[in-house]
């Protein structure tokens, strides 16, 4: 199991050019390190996964039809992730509200063919010396 994604979690998108930050909502959450843990249903666009700059996805209609305008050369265009699926996967061990967490491990679907990761989870794990 990856470490536990956390409020602020930086995400990458594979077709934004951009990082991005998870944004957990605080309501009746377990807290991680004093910042919410995120679950594997914290996939809301715009709400919980913000935009990643620009997208250069010839499968989001905006893409498509500037390349196009621009006859065939790519032009990307602004990010409106639209998530289809949740984290997976989540974690077989550790729940928050009934729900697996989502962990440094678990990807996200745009539908716009984009695989959404974590490259760093929000928390680290500090050892006494």
């Amino acid at each position: 199991m990856g470490q536990p994604m956390v409020n602020g979690a930086l995400l990458m998108c594979s077709f934004g050019v951009a990082p991005s930050s998870l944004v957990v909502l605080p309501a009746k959450r377990t807290l991680a390190s004093s910042v919410p843990l995120a679950t594997i249903t914290d996939t809301v666009p715009m709400v919980n996964i913000l935009p990643f700059g620009v997208c250069t996805s010839l499968a989001n209609p905006t893409v498509a039809a500037a390349t196009a305008a621009a006859l065939g050369v790519l032009t990307p265009m602004p990010c409106v992730p639209v998530t289809v699926s949740p984290w997976v996967p989540g974690s077989p061990t550790v729940l928050c509200g009934n729900l697996p967490v989502a962990t440094a491990t678990s990807k996200c679907m745009c539908a716009y063919a984009g695989v959404i990761t974590c490259t760093f989870p929000g928390q680290v794990t500090v050892q006494a010396p």
